[in-house]
């Protein structure tokens, strides 16, 4: 009984968490977005060094959309979305669920600064406020998003470099003790350009090789959504996928099949730019919740 009872406390969170679905379902397809479907279960997700996926009769659960998205992308599709459930091992806490909603979108003919100022557009539509309230915390809406290159943002924030950090393995620590919580704090915050190496695969900046056309999303400290300028060169991103699988090897995770047919597809990608929105994470802030367990219906430990 008091489980039912839990799970009739959040029908107003549900209704509103419903509501913010159909307004950026809207907004996509006024702007002309296709929305897609792709499958949950595939032979392999992209090797990344910090991203753990859930084994799945043979398979894998999806941690992202991405690499079948990217696939409809090299195919033609020029502007696609998709709202679907992602499954990370190991992810539990306050702001996590190991399986979660996810926002995807991707659009050819942009880079990651179209992308802010799209990402821009779909807070004010979906918000219904011009100012929000999240523990605490004003955020204006209707002023321009605040933009932090990563190297400022260790500049005002921290007592170190990106570069120091990377080479002494405390660019992690930094940025989620020093950096994060200060960022989205009175308005958005895009925090962007970061070092080459934290971008698996985003383009690298032209003219400064160093960095990645990356950027992270941030309401209120709460880290919502991660962008970044399409990488389009398959054996730059083999290599990268390679190096990847290296560190997860060193640190004894289970290894993935190649995704040979993802780099395959990578030679027709056009330019373009795409973006992971934490759908849970956005309806917390904007129904200012404590807990991400406050806007779903259902977490693990209740099933």
């Amino acid at each position: 009984m008091a489980g039912n009872w839990a799970l009739s406390g959040r029908r107003q969170a549900l209704e509103r968490r419903g509501a913010i679905f159909d307004n950026i379902r809207a907004f996509f397809r006024e702007r002309g977005y296709l929305e897609v479907e792709t499958p949950f279960r595939i032979p392999a997700p992209a090797p990344e060094a910090n991203i753990d996926a859930i084994p799945a009769s043979g398979w894998f659960l999806h941690t992202s959309p991405e690499l079948c998205m990217k696939r409809m992308l090299a195919a033609g599709y020029q502007r696609i979305f998709q709202i679907c459930r992602c499954w990370r091992a190991g992810e539990r806490g306050v702001r996590h669920l190991s399986e979660f909603t996810m926002l995807e979108w991707y659009r050819a003919g942009t880079d990651y600064l179209g992308l802010m100022d799209e990402t821009e557009e779909l807070l004010r539509a979906v918000a219904g406020a011009a100012c929000l309230r999240y523990r605490g915390c004003s955020i204006d809406l209707s002023q321009p998003s605040e933009r932090l290159s990563v190297a400022e943002a260790f500049a005002r924030f921290s007592t170190t470099t990106p570069e120091a950090a990377l080479a002494d393995g405390s660019f992690d620590e930094v940025m989620v003790e020093r950096i994060e919580p200060n960022l989205g704090i009175g308005r958005p915050t895009f925090l962007y350009d970061y070092p080459a190496c934290c971008g698996a695969l985003a383009r690298l900046k032209p003219g400064n090789p160093n960095l990645a056309e990356r950027f992270e999303l941030y309401l209120g400290g709460l880290e919502i959504a991660n962008a970044f300028s399409e990488l389009t060169d398959p054996e730059e991103q083999r290599a990268r996928f390679l190096a990847e699988a290296a560190q997860r090897a060193q640190n004894a995770k289970l290894p993935y099949p190649a995704v040979d047919k993802f780099l395959d597809a990578l030679k027709d990608l056009p330019d373009s730019a795409g973006i992971a929105l934490g759908l849970d994470r956005l309806v917390m802030v904007l129904l200012d919740a404590q807990s991400i367990d406050e806007v779903v219906a259902f977490t693990t430990e209740e099933l």
